[in-house]
């Protein structure tokens, strides 16, 4: 079975994850802080913040900009099921903006619309969390124009996008939002194993953030509430998590992001073969915006009759070929049904999900894979 996508792992990787075991710190040592300036010099960020998951990622970035209950966030209704959960851990209200039929991304125009409903009915958002699907930004210079407009907080998930880029600058630099969220899961650009990390331009929101991965507590005498007891002294100044990445995974992450550059170009060619394999089918190519280019940590084509999708989507799988589909729109997740959301309230996600499918895309993919890819699409599409 060829995957949709994997890690790729060096003897490198493998030394470097060695060399920590064999150290003193497995975790709250040296390598997470260097891991966190690798990062952060590569997005251009001031501030980067190393966690368990992007998942916990998006929770702290949420609570760093004080969302809570009687707030309301707003995200796309096609990505994983964490950007609108990470709203609901801190009691918010949930709702989706639908997406543009062509990049998958959180549609501005759209957005524009319900912002202005939304500011009538005196129910605006708090948080909007803007989805970077695949790998390609969504178009952050209007939709942080609007969040200017109508006083909302701006976070970017882009778990997919590490290495992308948006009007000639890394996405990562918080140009345009508050907090941006990077994944490192094993499928993702890079990987840590398991692991996510913030970036933001604002030392209060980055030391919120690095107090609540640590279960609330200080070791800081600035910020305690009385002159500490002695040397072993720390207090909790609120309710925190543990959230920390360990030294292995970010002695992992370390290592591959030497390899950051070279994954992305890989994934680039691959994406931009496809295309020349694929011009001619009955679908339709992923939609690439003027102004971003993508790191392609997925390459979703969507087929032209959706009657056919299981179809092909079983063809495949049967031929050796580890298809996927991300997503199944969020709003209609049972948890999100019970809230009162249903088909027909974001027409443009439920038609992206009658016919997508994921297929290969990974920085270990060989031409001889993508050549045999190609083929088995071309063949179950003539079924």
């Amino acid at each position: 079975m060829i995957p949709y996508g994997r890690q790729l792992i060096s003897e490198n990787d493998i030394n470097a994850v060695e060399l920590v075991l064999r150290s003193d710190f497995l975790t709250q040592g040296p390598v997470v802080p260097r891991f966190e300036r690798a990062v952060a010099a590569r997005v251009r960020a001031e501030y980067a913040v190393a966690v368990n998951s992007a998942t916990s990622a998006l929770h702290l970035a949420c609570l760093a900009l004080d969302l809570g209950p009687g707030d309301l966030l707003w995200t796309s209704p096609i990505t994983f099921v964490a950007s609108a959960n990470c709203g609901r851990y801190c009691g918010a209200d949930v709702d989706f903006v639908d997406i543009d039929s062509e990049n998958f991304n959180l549609c501005p125009d759209a957005l524009t619309e319900k912002l202005e409903r939304a500011a009538k009915q005196g129910r605006l958002p708090k948080v909007i969390v803007a989805v970077h699907m695949c790998g390609q930004s969504p178009d952050m210079s209007r939709i942080a124009e609007l969040a200017r407009t109508y006083g909302v907080r701006l976070i970017e998930d882009a778990s997919h996008s590490i290495g992308a880029d948006y009007l000639g600058t890394p996405v990562g630099g918080c140009t345009y939002s508050d907090i941006t969220v990077f994944s490192f899961h094993p499928v993702k650009i890079i990987t840590t194993a398991e692991g996510g990390m913030a970036t933001t331009n604002d030392p209060a929101i980055a030391a919120r953030m690095e107090r609540l991965r640590s279960h609330g507590i200080t070791r800081d005498p600035g910020l305690m509430t009385h002159e500490p007891d002695g040397p072993w002294y720390y207090q909790q100044l609120e309710l925190g998590w543990n959230y920390r990445m360990t030294e292995m995974q970010a002695a992992l992450g370390l290592s591959q992001m030497e390899r950051l550059d070279a994954f992305v170009s890989r994934r680039r060619d691959l994406a931009n073969a496809y295309d020349t394999a694929m011009t001619n089918l009955p679908l339709s190519l992923p939609g690439r915006m003027e102004g971003a280019s993508s790191s392609w940590h997925l390459y979703v084509i969507r087929l032209d009759d959706p009657t056919g999708h299981n179809a092909v989507f079983e063809a495949l799988r049967a031929d050796g070929i580890g298809v996927n589909l991300h997503y199944i729109p969020v709003h209609l997740q049972p948890y999100y049904r019970d809230m009162g959301f249903g088909p027909g309230d974001f027409p443009a996600a439920e038609d992206y999900y009658t016919r997508a499918i994921s297929i290969p895309l990974h920085a270990g993919l060989t031409d001889d894979e993508q050549a045999a890819v190609a083929a088995a699409i071309s063949k179950a599409l003539a079924i």
